[in-house]
């Protein structure tokens, strides 16, 4: 026997495929449930994630919009009656809380209600936050992925570990080929919980940002029309 065939009886070429599906199909039932469960984490935080960005888009530019006709000198009551019942910004929906209340206590009676200022400022608060709990809701879903990823993916890489020390005591040798799959299952678990983390943390404290600003405009946009509102009853007065 020549040196080349004795090379290659010695060491004999490995033929394992390590693909991400092939791992997944012969993993563990456990690790397979955790994989799974990851997969379907990201996939839902991702649309999350593409909701939140057109929402937080669309909600910007409906507040520009809407900000420019208020400041525009168009009168309060044209600006009431164009919006209608269904105004299409959280901004509008401020404005007509807040305009209802107006009307329904000033065409009541003559003279203006007692308390009024104050009920208007009450109903300009719970619009505000009713229009915030819009913005984040699902944000509390990207904040429990972003933290629990992780520990789920090294719960399917410790079980891993312990099919690999498993294998390795059923076949009473450590050869790679042995081995090399349970690693491999147990590294594939920890790759995906950080694929499904580390997006939902990013994207969380993006958005947390976004609708923490947001919040802050409508905000001072109902002390500037509660002001406007105060004028105006003050005139009446």
């Amino acid at each position: 026997m020549n040196p080349v065939e004795i090379t290659t009886v010695a060491a004999p070429v490995l033929h394992t495929d390590f693909s991400a599906l092939k791992l997944f199909l012969e993993a563990h039932f456990v690790v397979q449930l955790v994989m799974a469960g990851l997969v379907l984490a990201s996939v839902w935080s991702w649309a999350i994630i593409a909701e939140k960005m057109l929402l937080l888009a669309r909600t910007k530019r409906q507040a520009d919009g809407f900000e420019q006709r208020f400041w525009s000198g168009q009168s309060l009551e044209e600006l009431f009656h164009s919006i209608g019942k269904q105004p299409a910004s959280s901004m509008a929906a401020l404005f007509v809380a807040a305009m209802r209340e107006w009307k329904r206590s000033v065409e009541s009676t003559p003279k203006p209600l007692a308390g009024l200022q104050m009920r208007v400022e009450k109903v300009l608060d719970v619009a505000l936050s009713r229009e915030i709990d819009v913005l984040e809701r699902r944000l509390l879903f990207l904040a429990t992925v972003g933290s629990t990823a992780p520990f789920i993916g090294l719960f399917g890489t410790v079980w891993g570990i312990i099919t690999s020390f498993q294998a390795i005591a059923m076949a009473k040798t450590t050869s790679l080929s042995v081995v090399a799959p349970g690693i491999a299952e147990a590294l594939l678990a920890t790759a995906l919980g950080l694929l499904a983390a580390i997006p939902a943390v990013i994207f969380y404290n993006k958005f947390t940002h976004e609708v923490s600003r947001h919040a802050q405009r409508l905000e001072s946009f109902a002390d500037e029309f509660s002001a406007i509102l105060s004028r105006q009853l003050d005139a009446r007065s």
